[in-house]
């Protein structure tokens, strides 16, 4: 493995990667009230690289959190509102014929920013989400017969609303599964809501950029050389297998309720968004409890569930729940075996 060049502790200015993500999520909490678990799982999906999709009904501050957070990181921003008669080509680019010179030029499309923003991307046709496919994860795209690299780092943030059916297209489930984060966002609080109303009566808060792409990923890379043992990999590895074979765990009820269980993703998911938490909680190595408690985010939008469990209002997170508890957090990953994890 080629070594590191930056550790969990330090950056080239002294400053320790935990402080320094701490002040980026400080600026963006200048703007966004509440909402902390969705703020830290954003966080631990750009220091792990991954992409992130965003449910809620409307008005709770999604888009303008994409936004804050790609100003505080400093990288570029590209934002798209998909709707039913968008095309490949509104996405990625095309070719234009150029009479005046006799050939065609290549423009490039909106995804070519560090931070794209797909808002409402439930509302987009078929092939627009096979070309959001690709980018996501090739990070290029293709264009008549040449491949264009997309920016460095590149993260998808969509947004898609839950309450609204008419004029939407369910995401395929290849597509649903390139995500490492589905994360569900709530209403705030009473006191969270009064903040928002008395926050909108001043003028916006301009934030400030806190971290640099290169910063960021210099960060990726000390994530990816955060310690992880056996025990924890076994412990994703059994939460997963627990989602396809669940008799196994005494949970043979849920069997009925999963027509599908999690891929092979879901553990790797919850292994490398574990080192990203690890870092930006200030450890150099991943806790079984890190596991956990991203293991809804990670797992909940990778469960196809069966008709009987849909027409009973059971939902992912009702049977994640379930799983978490039998596979209690000092079990080591319940019946997977150290060897088997390994193998």
């Amino acid at each position: 493995m080629s070594p590191i060049h930056l550790g969990p502790h330090d950056d080239d200015d002294g400053r320790a990667p935990r402080q320094v993500l701490e002040e980026a999520l400080y600026e963006i909490k200048r703007v966004i009230v509440g909402q902390d678990a969705m703020l830290e799982r954003l966080l631990v999906a750009l220091l792990a690289g991954g992409h992130v999709l965003i449910e809620g009904v409307p008005g709770l501050a999604k888009t303008l959190t994409v936004r804050t957070l790609a100003s505080v990181m400093g990288g570029t921003f590209r934002r798209i509102q998909f709707t039913p008669d968008l095309v490949p080509a509104d996405l990625v680019g095309t070719r234009i014929y150029r009479p005046d010179s006799g050939r065609f030029d290549t423009e490039l499309g909106p995804v070519f920013g560090n931070f794209l923003l797909a808002d409402e991307i439930n509302r987009a046709p078929a092939k627009v989400q096979s070309a959001l496919l690709e980018v996501m994860q090739e990070h290029q795209v293709t264009i008549g017969t040449e491949s264009y690299p997309v920016p460095h780092p590149f993260l998808v943030l969509a947004t898609q609303n839950p309450i609204e059916s008419e004029g939407t297209y369910p995401l395929p489930e290849a597509q649903v599964d390139r995500f490492l984060f589905k994360v569900l966002v709530d209403y705030p609080t009473l006191g969270e809501e009064a903040s928002v109303v008395g926050r909108s009566l001043g003028p916006p808060e301009h934030v400030q950029v806190r971290l640099s792409m290169p910063e960021l990923e210099r960060f990726q890379r000390a994530a990816q050389g955060i310690f992880v043992d056996r025990e924890v990999i076994a412990h994703a590895v059994a939460l997963v297998d627990g989602t396809r074979h669940p008799e196994r765990y005494g949970l043979s009820d849920l069997n009925e309720l999963i027509q599908y269980g999690a891929s092979p993703r879901g553990a790797i998911g919850m292994v490398q968004g574990g080192q990203a938490l690890a870092l930006l909680r200030g450890r150099c190595h991943v806790l079984v409890e890190d596991v956990r408690d991203l293991a809804f985010d990670v797992l909940r939008h990778r469960l196809v569930l069966s008709y009987d469990a849909l027409s009973d209002g059971v939902t992912a997170d009702d049977i994640l729940t379930r799983l978490l508890d039998a596979l209690s957090a000092d079990t080591g990953g319940g019946r997977v075996t150290e060897h088997d994890a390994a193998a």
